[in-house]
Order: structure tokens, then sequence, then C-alpha cells
């Protein structure tokens, strides 16, 4: 029997030709409509009148870039030597400008307020230096990121626009399977497309993303969705476009869709705080029906006590789950009275919960039920809003080495410390003519690259940079640089 992959296609915009061809492909999912009578059609015109107006047309633009790379360097050039007499003669490497091409792409993005805030996927956006959004009556405006979140892969931007059509927002989690839904969006650049279809599943984990609960569809999704709207027969939102399941790239039976109850959260976290507040339990996991099966593959006895939950992997012991008592072994089966049958149904529920929030744990361990109240944490072990801190936490001012300083100190890249004033690089020792190559293992080329690293680690779990570089005499430098005042 002949075999068939199947892949996973993240990034439903439809790319032009400066994109790969096997540019990924995003879709939504569904959610529940009212019961409609056994036996009668269900009319899904009223939702399609309520969608329509507000999705949009998302183009998105990256522009050419000069880019500063490393190439090999060999000194006889394309010499023939057929019996390598001569063995390598010492290449070496050179930096290069090369430019990159201009990107084009589209997608969708839903409204979901009438003075300009629309939800889209984060690949949608992602990288973009303009973006251009395109409305069903064919008014169009530029738009600004607000904030993005790749845990989740959705995104929230901003038109200057008022009165504009909102989607009303529904409860993904009263979405039941086998209700009918609506996908609308823009595949192919085909705009204000609308596809039906049904509920097929809940609580899908897929491995895509960080944080994931997708509701599957079997509407029609295809390139350009990304973002779209998954709406019911009410006209409300219960999903936003993300994923597509295909063989060939195109669509072939299913999609998947971010539910409500997890963009809820983090659109709202987005404004009030910038980013996403994420509070964490501090555990790894797994299905417990999938830990069961994997040990009865091994030929072992199994018996937790219970068939269903999350089973506890390991346990960080500095995190919530361990204050809440839980240890490996241990299988969660709800939290508080919400029944929990596996790990995407846990990511969904922690997913609108913040750090500080308390939260009750019902587990099995040692095959007795216990229960347990916590108070939820976020990366840094605390219940404080995390923020991102930007480059002004350093206090200094920097610029790219020079070819004179590469050549003198043997070196292909960095970026030297120029001035320091009061800030977490005086804290920390590092002075004035200080090169910084690389931050907590990734190298440094450009100020953008200390920027990024900046962001990463003030939210991270160890806010800390850990800097190497070298001092103009040659002398190579290691500091550790705390970001506390990033809390």
């Amino acid at each position: 029997m002949k075999n068939l992959k199947s892949y996973l296609i993240t990034a439903a915009c439809v790319m032009s030709i400066a994109f790969s061809a096997g540019a990924f492909i995003q879709v939504n999912a569904a959610q529940p409509a009212a019961p409609a009578v056994a036996g009668q059609p269900v009319d899904l015109t009223y939702a399609a009148d309520k969608a329509l107006p507000a999705v949009v047309h998302i183009k998105y633009v990256q522009n050419a870039k000069t880019k500063t790379v490393e190439v090999e360097t060999n000194p006889f050039g394309d010499f023939f030597d057929p019996f390598g007499f001569f063995g390598n003669p010492g290449n070496g490497r050179r930096q290069q400008q090369v430019q990159t091409p201009k990107k084009e792409a589209s997608g969708s993005g839903v409204i979901i307020s009438t003075d300009g805030y629309i939800v889209t996927n984060n690949h949608v956006v992602d990288g973009a230096d303009e973006l251009t959004v395109t409305l069903n009556d064919n008014r169009e405006f530029s738009a600004t990121i607000v904030g993005t979140d790749k845990t989740t892969d959705l995104a929230l931007i901003k038109v200057a626009a008022k009165d504009l059509p909102a989607l009303p927002i529904g409860d993904s989690d009263k979405l039941k399977v086998g209700e009918w839904v609506l996908a609308v969006g823009n595949p192919f650049n085909l705009t204000s497309t609308v596809t039906a279809g049904i509920v097929s599943a809940k609580a899908r984990s897929l491995g895509a993303n960080g944080v994931e609960s997708f509701i599957q569809t079997d509407a029609a999704i295809n390139q350009g969705n990304s973002g779209g709207a998954l709406v019911n027969t009410r006209g409300e939102l219960v999903g936003i476009n993300a994923m597509l399941y295909s063989q060939t790239g195109s669509y072939a039976g299913y999609g998947f869709a971010i539910p409500t109850t997890i963009m809820n959260k983090v659109v709202d976290d987005i404004k009030k705080y910038g980013q996403v507040q994420r509070a964490l339990l501090g555990i790894m996991g797994v299905d417990a029906h999938k830990w069961i099966d994997s040990q009865k593959s091994q030929n072992k006895e199994v018996d937790l006590g219970v068939n269903e939950g999350v089973y506890v992997d390991k346990v960080d012991p500095d995190g919530a789950g361990a204050d809440a008592g839980l240890d490996g072994g241990d299988v969660i089966t709800s939290i508080d009275g919400k029944k929990i049958t596996k790990m995407a149904e846990l990511q969904e529920y922690m997913a609108t919960k913040r750090p500080g929030d308390k939260i009750t744990i019902t587990y099995v361990h040692n095959k007795k039920t216990k229960n347990s109240t916590i108070t939820l944490k976020n990366a840094q072990g605390n219940t404080g809003v995390v923020k991102q801190a930007d480059l002004d936490i350093l206090g200094a001012n920097f610029r790219e080495i020079t070819d004179e300083q590469k050549e003198h100190l043997k070196i292909n890249y960095g970026v030297e410390v120029i001035k320091v004033n009061n800030g977490a690089l005086k804290t920390a020792g590092i002075t004035r003519g200080f090169i910084i190559q690389k931050i907590n293992d990734e190298t440094v080329k450009t100020i953008d690259d200390i920027q990024k690293l900046v962001k990463e680690a003030s939210t991270s779990k160890d806010p800390v940079l850990y800097i190497q570089g070298v001092y103009p005499t040659g002398k190579k430098g290691y500091f550790a640089v705390p970001l506390e005042e990033s809390k």
C-alpha cells in the first residue's frame, strides 16, 4: 500500500513568488450554532451577513534589505586540482553584502471593535514593514501592530478608523461537535469568501504552537484564510483560522482554529500590558491515555486509578504545581471543577489565567483523589506583571564594529559599546570599548540583535544576559547582566 505523508501547514497567507513554494498554510475552526430542528436545513445566511463586513483582507509587505553574510573563501578560486596536491589551501571566511528580495503575502483578519482593533495570526504580520487592510466595502487603511504572541500564533493590529463593522465575540467553550460553522476569509486573494462545515472535534493538539487547543472543522479553508473568522450560526466569532491539515498544501478535509477563549485573553493582555501575561503550572505532562498506551506497548502493567486526564511527568520544584503538591506520576483530572481529559484542555484553561490568579486542582495521587488550591506564577517564579525590557535598560550606546576593528582583532562580527551611562551594563562592570559578540550563546552582529535578545531574556525564567566579547586589547571578557528592572 502506498504511504502518503500528511503535513501541517502553518502560514496560510498567499505568498508571492519571493516566498518559498513550500509556504505553510493556516486554517480556522468552528463554533456551535443554535440547535436546528431534526431534518431541517440550517440557514447560514444571517451568519454570513454578519461576518462578511467584519472580515478584512491583509496585505503584507517586507521590503528588500541588505544583509551581511559570511561566505567561504579559497585563494585558488576555481583552480582545478584533480589529484588533491594542494589539500585544503587555507580556506577562510569573508563577509559579503547580499540583497534580500521584497516579499509580499496576504491573509485575513477580523474586526473585533468599532474603533479599529483587528485580530489575525502572528505569522500573517510577523516581519512586515507595511500592512494594508482592505475592508469588505473596499476601503483601505494602513495598519500598525499593537502586539503579537508567537506562542498562540495570534496578533492584534489597529487601523485609524471609527464606526467599523465589528463581529460579536461568542463563547467557543460552548461549541459542540456537530454544530454548523462558517469559515470566512480571503483564500487565494479571493476576497470575502464563505465556506461552511461542522465542528469535527475540539481541543486538538498538533504540536505547532506552544499553547494550542484547536477547534477542528471540515469547512473548506485554503491559503489566505489565515487570521479569518470561524463563525457560528448566530453570527458570532468563535475562532481564528489557524492551521490546515493536508497532504498537498491545499484543503483536503480538515482545518483548525484558535478558540475565542484563548483569543480573548491574548487580546486583553496585549491591550493592558503590551504582551501576554502567561500563568504557568510548572509541569511537563502528556495525555494520560497516551502515557498508558505507551506503557502497554512495552508490556508494562499500568494502573493509575484513572484513564483520563493529564499525566504529570515532571514538576518544576519552584513552580505552582509543586506548591499544589503535584508529583511525577500524578494525573490532573479537573481544574476549578472543569473536567480535564487531555493536555490541550489544560492548556486552553491555563491560557485564560494570569500570574496571581488562584485555581483549585483535582488530581489522582497513588490512586487517591486530592484537591489543592494554589496561586499561579509567571515564568520567573513570581506573581508580578512581566514586561519586555527595551535596550534602554542596558544604559549604553552601541555601534557595529568597523572593518578596521575586524582586521585588527581578527574577528568577523560584533557590536561595540561606545558609551556607558547608569544601567545594567555599568552595574555588571562593562566599560566603553568592549565589543559584544554573543549574548546567551546567540551571535550578535547588529544593534537589532541586542534588542531582540534583551526582550527575550527579560520575559524568560532566567532574566539575565550572559555576555561574551572582547576588549580593544584583544582580551576576552564574560559578564552576567541581570535585567531585574524589567519585572
